[in-house]
């Protein structure tokens, strides 16, 4: 039986590919429909947060069918969303920034979690 902290981040994860990919496609819509700084880099960063979250949702199936080797890339991944998080409130949209820590935090809480490592085969 999957513990419920392993299939909490699971669903967390898969959770925080859906709004990155609905991110992506507000993205794309303002690449395609306004005048970018350069084409470049519209491309550049629709790719960039596409290629986000085909990894978040690929490292919630590898962690839903128990591979360990996802967790240390999940956690750094969700980690990571600590300092962007501090950045979009410093940048004066608190109401994203919050959330985005707290998330970030809570996932990788349940990963720590003894009964996700052990879950995962990990000791």
């Amino acid at each position: 039986m999957v513990p419920a902290t392993l299939r909490w981040a699971v669903w967390l994860l898969y959770a925080e590919a859906l709004a990155v990919a609905v991110v992506t496609g507000l993205l794309l819509y303002a690449a395609l429909t306004q005048k970018a700084v350069t084409t470049s880099t519209a491309i550049t960063v629709v790719v960039f947060m596409a290629g986000l979250a085909a990894l978040l949702a690929l490292l919630g199936a590898l962690l839903a069918r128990r591979k360990g080797a996802a967790r240390a890339p999940a956690i750094v991944l969700e980690l990571l969303f600590l300092p962007i998080g501090y950045y979009v409130i410093e940048g004066g949209v608190p109401w994203l920034g919050v959330p985005l820590m707290v998330v970030g935090l809570v996932c990788s809480a349940l990963l720590f979690a003894p009964a996700t490592r052990e879950s995962l085969g990990i000791h």
